[in-house]
């Protein structure tokens, strides 16, 4: 009698080549799953965030932190160019930024917010602490206008609340706190994601600046004397 195995114990080469094909295609299976899931959270245009603090002061010798510091921020949509023609021309210019709207959110789905701790003098407006809307008016390649607005964002779409706006759908003249004509130059390179930020900062005032694609938009603002 022999000691080794019995032949029916020993797995035979097809045994193999079936249940590695069975964990192949689980696996297979499971990581098309994880990259379906992944792409399914993936937002088309991410949340943008620019931000700004001064009139604060630095305390601490060794670790400085600044303090008493106010803060103004942007909050809005980054689109992304994907190898579109955004702008348009002639009697075109903008529409398709426009989308159906009366202007331009300057972002992507939800309205673009400025949130201020101090007022802000735009144009030779006073835009009060607080929040705002912004939208840009789009007449042509060198004509745009930054409008402030007092109309205040859904934070989901909803087409029955008249009262808030999803984007610049449904805006109207009647809540706005300033205008402003922007200053359009062209970059020498591509801005493939919508920028908001700040530049030229100091206590007294900046420059709000919006790039997309080979454009750069700017307006000054001051900020009033405590």
């Amino acid at each position: 009698m022999g000691y080794g195995r019995s032949r029916a114990a020993v797995p035979q080469t097809d045994d193999i080549r079936m249940r590695f094909s069975k964990t192949f295609l689980v696996t297979l299976g499971l990581l098309c799953a994880v990259a379906t899931l992944d792409a399914q959270r993936r937002i088309t245009s991410p949340d943008g965030h620019a931000a700004t603090e001064i009139r604060g002061h630095y305390e601490g010798a060794e670790d400085p932190a600044y303090v008493g510091g106010k803060w103004i921020e942007i909050s809005y949509g980054r689109p992304i160019k994907r190898g579109r023609d955004l702008w348009g021309s002639g009697s075109a210019y903008g529409r398709y930024l426009n989308h159906g709207a009366p202007v331009w959110r300057a972002g992507a789905d939800i309205s673009t917010y400025l949130m201020s701790d101090l007022d802000l003098v735009i144009n030779g407006k006073t835009v009060p602490a607080g929040g705002h809307t912004l939208f840009v008016e789009l007449k042509s390649e060198k004509e745009w206008t930054l409008i402030v607005s007092d109309w205040q964002p859904q934070q989901r779409f909803n087409p029955g609340d008249k009262t808030k706006l999803w984007g610049s759908f449904g805006y109207t003249k009647d809540k706005d706190v300033a205008r402003a004509p922007m200053t359009v130059t062209k970059t020498p390179f591509v801005t493939e994601e919508l920028l908001w930020e700040f530049l030229d900062m100091s206590d007294t005032g900046g420059t709000l600046a919006l790039r997309w694609d080979t454009v750069m938009a700017t307006v000054r603002f001051t900020v009033p004397k405590p």
